[in-house]
């Protein structure tokens, strides 16, 4: 017993040796051990492929696909992209539209984001196939008022979508009505007064949500104030970063406070904030400076489409993708070339115009997102 007592360490030496130990790290969230775990499965290639949302054309070649053929198959095995999006074209039936949605995620590897633009009223892919109900232009229930009603259309449009297989719904509008000769958005907003455009997206944002679906605000920071169209040109905007910040912002903080899962970022060109008529998805003075350091917002930044004119005309499908991640997007909707954009991302980061960590940073948010979409359990 003696022996034993004076082979023992003092306390007070014991502890020394056990605080020079190495700290450990806090135990990974299951939702974070999910997300790294599917991430560290990836090659490089399927990550590059996972910041990508197309149309099924995109995948086929073919026009107008209504079904996940062998053609759209394949085009998902060669590039596993992170989602798709369907428009009028892709939709004729709940049952059709249901097959087509759910053949696409048994071909995914990693399972899609899959998108529709169901904003209600002149912007409504699906009440025409009967799968989600008809409402008005976001604008009367804006002039009227009607709170409840926004959520609970958030809450039906949710239910209606996620019945047929999507989880993304590119709404509601945030876009405030400066300029009575806006073309693109009119109606579509919920309101030209910015506070009460903000308290209605945010009953939409929480009706969507709360119904399962992800929200996406467009078009950031707000597109109300222009007159061209950025599908057929270049949209530009007089507006100053003070003017956005006292009404075009205000709607956008309001969903991201309540939670919005996306915002998208529009092509629109505000030389009076970034000197030049770049678009706002490829400038990090917009997407990084005021979207995720000055409004905090944490979620998937998608870009608008890239096959919209005010993209096509002035960059290419690879020149555009690259812009837009080193901005601080996460995700390029519709590259105009999915495979030219694709490699020219493996070129940038051969090229070291562009890290595999910046890749990682975005495809884990956008993981982040299907893990709590249900899509990764």
């Amino acid at each position: 017993a003696a022996a034993t007592a004076e082979s023992t360490l003092p306390a007070t030496e014991a502890t020394t040796e056990m605080t020079t130990e190495a700290p450990t790290e806090p135990p990974l969230s299951p939702e974070e051990q999910a997300v790294r775990d599917v991430l560290n499965s990836m090659t490089l290639e399927e990550k590059l492929c996972q910041l990508f949302v197309v149309t099924p054309e995109s995948l086929s070649g073919v026009r107008g696909v209504q079904e996940a053929d062998e053609a759209v198959q394949a085009g998902l095995a060669a590039y596993p992209v992170g989602g798709v999006i369907l428009f009028g074209a892709n939709i004729y039936s709940e049952s059709q539209v249901t097959a087509f949605l759910s053949g696409m995620q048994d071909a995914a590897k990693t399972p899609l984001l899959v998108g529709v633009d169901e904003e209600g009223g002149i912007v409504s892919r699906l009440s025409g196939a009967g799968i989600t109900r008809y409402y008005d232009s976001m604008g009367v229930y804006g002039n009227e008022g009607a709170v409840d009603r926004v959520e609970e259309i958030g809450g039906e449009i949710a239910s209606d979508v996620r019945r047929v297989g999507f989880n993304v719904d590119f709404a509601p509008v945030a876009d405030v009505v400066t300029n009575p000769n806006n073309t693109e958005i009119g109606i579509r907003s919920f309101s030209s007064d910015p506070a009460v455009a903000a308290t209605m997206v945010r009953a939409m944002v929480r009706g969507l949500q709360n119904g399962g679906c992800a929200s996406c605000l467009k078009h950031f920071p707000g597109m109300g104030s222009t007159e061209a169209n950025s599908h057929t040109g270049t949209s530009v905007s007089p507006r100053t970063l003070d003017e956005l910040r006292q009404t075009e912002l205000l709607p956008f903080a309001a969903g991201i406070d309540e939670g919005a899962a996306m915002v998208m970022v529009t092509h629109m060109s505000l030389p009076n904030v970034l000197g030049d008529e770049t678009p706002c998805d490829l400038a990090p003075e917009i997407v990084t400076d005021l979207l995720r350091e000055e409004l905090g917002f944490e979620g998937v930044v998608i870009t608008d489409s890239h096959e919209m004119a005010s993209i096509t005309d002035h960059y290419t499908p690879g020149e555009a993708a690259l812009l837009a991640l080193q901005a601080g997007c996460d995700i390029v909707l519709m590259p105009n070339d999915l495979s030219e954009a694709v490699a020219a991302l493996e070129t940038a980061i051969r090229q070291g115009d562009l890290t595999e960590a910046r890749v990682d940073e975005s495809v884990t948010r956008i993981l982040t997102l299907k893990y709590r979409l249900g899509l990764l359990e």
